[in-house]
């Protein structure tokens, strides 16, 4: 059951309307997450602000998205395990790229390094031992993008316990919190 319940942009400030409109012109729809943060404008605008930089960063976005999904099983946010297992698939990323993100692995050298740090982050409190440092390094990415990553980390874990917190009603195709065996 929701705890937090999304607003409709009829039942907000103009300002507010105003976001939530836009972010439905951009995506099609407002997302319940989006409508949710809108009992809190500083939370949705503080957000999609966050966003908009990191999307201008190195990282591509189904880079990106791999990040989302490792930190997202890593803090069991089924609402966002459901809605990047779908914006992973809009960005390229197979099933089998989705799963391997949320366990902290990849296909590729540099998918692999990005999940597993993303993930040692979160499960670390940050605190990422220089093996995992060493392997993202290995794998081609600088220590800017150890920094981006970190951004991306923060974005979704703001979206992570917001989404947990509210209970958030999952407004894509749901997908199981448990990863297959």
């Amino acid at each position: 059951m929701t705890y937090i319940a999304p607003v409709k942009p009829t039942e907000t400030d103009a300002a507010t309307a105003a976001t939530l409109n836009a972010v439905k012109g951009k995506i099609g729809m407002i997302p319940n997450l989006f409508a949710t943060l809108a009992r809190s404008p500083v939370a949705l605008n503080g957000l999609l602000q966050l966003n908009e930089t990191i999307a201008s960063g190195n990282l591509s976005p189904g880079e990106r998205e791999i990040v989302a999904l490792a930190v997202s099983q890593a803090n069991t946010c089924h609402y966002c395990l459901s809605a990047h297992t779908l914006l992973g698939k809009g960005v390229g990323l197979s099933i089998e790229q989705t799963q391997q993100a949320r366990a902290g692995n990849g296909g590729s050298p540099r998918a692999r390094a990005i999940a597993a740090y993303a993930k040692t982050l979160v499960e670390q409190k940050g605190h990422v031992p220089t093996s995992v440092l060493d392997q993202f390094k290995a794998a081609g990415l600088s220590e800017g993008d150890l920094l981006e990553v970190i951004v991306n980390v923060v974005a979704t874990t703001l979206t992570n316990y917001a989404n947990n917190v509210a209970r958030t009603e999952i407004d894509f195709p749901v997908v199981p919190v448990q990863l297959a065996a």
